[in-house]
């Protein structure tokens, strides 16, 4: 009809927890979304992942070319180990027309060499660094977008509800800003996490949370522990690549990264942990005189 506009033609790379409240969420806001994910190979998957795209209405590509044919913003929403080789991929198949949002969390150093790979095809590459956890907010969680479609982009996809804001024209900006920002938050985790468990061993969590209460008024360190361990154990394997890649952006700069590496392997050990929701005693702990012996 004359004066109707065509809905955006999104593709998703990357068909799991982010891609698929994204496509959700896209397509209640009326675009028309396409995905592809590695994992449709798999037999163990692909049935899943075909009923849930049916019920989303979601077409699903038979590969990542396919997925993205037609689409005006195909967004890679894959890990951070696959962001080089989803972006290699890209180059093969995407038009000059094309934008390329790569909302995966990798080092400002891997952002800037996936956006020269996907520009070498003419495409266009905005970064983008997701603030917080998708789930429960779905599109409208804040990222941080950059590059010199960023301000276009966001434009396009804020209208569909999408939370975007443009930082800068510089590739690996809006990276930095996300992973010196996990540094903290990730770090914390793990500290509570760790606090909570030995102060369980001892039979102390009354005192000590009431101690860190006081040093930190208006926090509830005993809910805080309860929720950051539920977090690590459920999360914690996407919370340690994070946090590689921000040990990664650590190195890039001539900084020691052994602390970031720690608070990785950190999350690695705490996601193994056989009770997700709870909080885990992962060592035998050496008693000490009068130690309790939980």
């Amino acid at each position: 009809m004359p004066g109707m506009t065509e809905p955006l033609r999104i593709a998703l790379i990357g068909y799991g927890e982010v891609g698929k409240i994204f496509s959700r969420d896209f397509v209640a806001a009326g675009a028309s979304v396409s995905a592809y994910d590695i994992l449709l190979k798999d037999p163990a998957s692909a049935g899943a992942m075909h009923a849930h795209a049916q019920a989303s209405r979601v077409r699903l590509g038979t590969d990542a070319a396919d997925a993205a044919s037609g689409a005006d913003i195909v967004i890679s929403a894959v890990t951070a180990n696959a962001v080089s080789d989803v972006a290699a991929e890209a180059a093969t198949y995407l038009s000059e027309r094309q934008v390329f949002l790569d909302v995966n969390s990798a080092s400002p150093a891997t952002k800037k060499a996936a956006a020269a790979i996907v520009e070498s095809c003419g495409a266009h590459y905005v970064e983008g660094a997701v603030m917080a956890p998708v789930g429960g907010v779905g599109i409208k969680v804040q990222i941080l977008a950059g590059g010199k479609a960023a301000a276009a982009t966001a434009t396009r996809l804020n209208r569909l509800g999408m939370n975007m804001r443009p930082v800068g024209e510089e590739h690996g900006r809006a990276s930095a800003m996300k992973l010196c920002r996990s540094i903290m938050i990730k770090g914390i985790e793990v500290l509570i996490a760790d606090c909570a468990t030995a102060a369980k061993l001892w039979n102390v969590e009354d005192e000590v949370f009431a101690s860190l209460t006081r040093s930190f008024p208006g926090t509830n360190f005993a809910e805080l522990a309860v929720y950051m361990a539920e977090r690590v154990h459920t999360h914690g394997r996407r919370r340690a690549a994070e946090m590689r890649e921000a040990a990664a952006m650590l190195e890039e700069l001539g900084l020691d990264s052994a602390l970031a590496r720690a608070v990785a392997e950190a999350h690695d050990r705490k996601a193994q942990a056989r009770h997700p929701g709870r909080i885990q005693q992962e060592w035998t702990p050496v008693l000490r005189p009068n130690a309790p012996s939980t």
